[in-house]
């Protein structure tokens, strides 16, 4: 566990994001909708700028925060998968608002289900993962290859706030898909085609490298 000293010294030397993210991490803390947290981000996107994608895709858009910042971070054209009605809709204004309906493609409905229309956009140069947990494996399977050959796949939650590793005796539900996210990241970490580090940043980041 970081001392959580440190963890605030941390957090206040994290730059500044445009007024629009920050209203978004607002609306987003205000409604309960789960975005990154500005650390997993910033995270995320020194990563990217390192990577330097052109071509991004994003399972789990929620209301188009991430998706936005990596647009914005990297110039890369992103696609982004959502399937719930309101945080597409919500997702929609958010791109307009930052006038990159251009540059993100916003896709409505389940991932398992418009694989057709994300085909049109391949190959990828990334695979940011960050939507139903209980899916990861699926996720990966499906979508990779529709990556480059020397693709960058993102997983976000993979620590799934501790349940991955302890069992607190109260939550059955959580318990069970924190024992899922387990054994994505045991059959991630040993995939013959990928290496893979879990960073402890945040809910827990797993970044895999094509071989």
């Amino acid at each position: 566990m970081i001392d959580e000293h440190l963890l605030k010294y941390l957090y206040d030397q994290l730059p500044g994001v445009k007024p629009l993210y920050r209203q978004i991490e607002q609306y987003a803390s205000e409604r309960n909708v789960p975005i990154m947290d500005r650390y997993s981000m910033e995270t995320v996107l020194q990563i990217l700028r390192i990577y330097q994608p052109k071509t991004i895709l994003e399972i789990g858009s929620a209301i188009g925060y991430s998706a936005l910042r990596m647009a914005d971070e990297t110039g890369a054209k992103v696609v982004t998968i959502e399937r719930d009605e309101e945080r597409f809709v919500q997702a929609e204004q958010n791109i307009a608002r930052d006038h990159k309906e251009d540059q993100i493609v916003l896709i409505k409905g389940d991932a398992f289900e418009v694989v057709t229309q994300v085909r049109a956009y391949a190959p990828f140069d990334c695979i940011f993962i960050d939507a139903a947990k209980g899916q990861y494996q699926k996720f990966f399977e499906l979508y990779t290859p529709f990556s480059n050959d020397r693709s960058l796949i993102i997983t976000d939650n993979v620590l799934f706030k501790g349940y991955v590793y302890r069992d607190d005796g109260e939550n059955k539900r959580l318990q069970k898909l924190g024992k899922k996210i387990d054994r994505y990241n045991d059959w991630l970490v040993h995939h013959p085609d990928y290496q893979t580090i879990i960073l402890p940043v945040g809910d827990g980041i797993a970044i895999s490298l094509k071989k």
